[in-house]
């Protein structure tokens, strides 16, 4: 899901890519009925919300309405899939591997990963500050700043009934 800037309408994203607009958000295009490489796993809105960007598990993006292709990681051998997207405020994007590998594209500036240090769980989101720092969250709720994004704490060290399956 994303939101518009205005924060006025939102976007669904089906895993083949159909898109669904509601409220003032506009419809851009879809992938929806297109084979893929891999399921559509994240999406992320442009800053004008005129268009938005599709991410694959295999790392491929898909962008529509006036995003730009910056570039991806589709095609590109990976160690784990692709499970997140978020737009960098400088122009371009960022994609996560559900290992805490990051790869940014276009303006956004690579601040560090967790794609190198053994994990007790998955990683599953991404979200970027107005500078461009960034966070990304684990399934235990273990979280890791980058760059200019603090760190207020985290779920990680504590017993949870469930797993964590996203952040805003």
């Amino acid at each position: 899901m994303a939101v518009t800037p205005d924060h006025k309408g939102y976007w669904f994203v089906a895993s083949d890519g159909g898109i669904f607009a509601y409220g003032y958000a506009g419809f851009f295009g879809s992938t929806g009925g297109q084979p893929l490489p891999g399921a559509i796993v994240g999406m992320a809105a442009t800053p004008d919300g005129k268009g938005y960007w599709l991410v694959g598990s295999d790392g491929s993006v898909y962008a529509f309405g006036d995003a730009g292709n910056f570039g991806s990681m589709g095609g590109a051998p990976l160690n784990k899939p692709i499970v997140g997207l978020a737009t960098d405020p400088v122009g371009g994007y960022y994609e996560v591997a559900s290992d805490g590998g990051i790869f940014a594209f276009g303006g956004a500036a690579f601040h560090g990963s967790t794609g190198s240090l053994s994990l007790n769980k998955r990683l599953l989101g991404i979200t970027v500050t107005d500078a461009g720092g960034y966070q990304i969250v684990a399934s235990d709720g273990g979280l890791f700043s980058f760059g200019d994004a603090s760190f207020d704490g985290s779920m990680g060290s504590s017993p949870l009934n469930r797993p964590i399956v996203g952040m805003a």
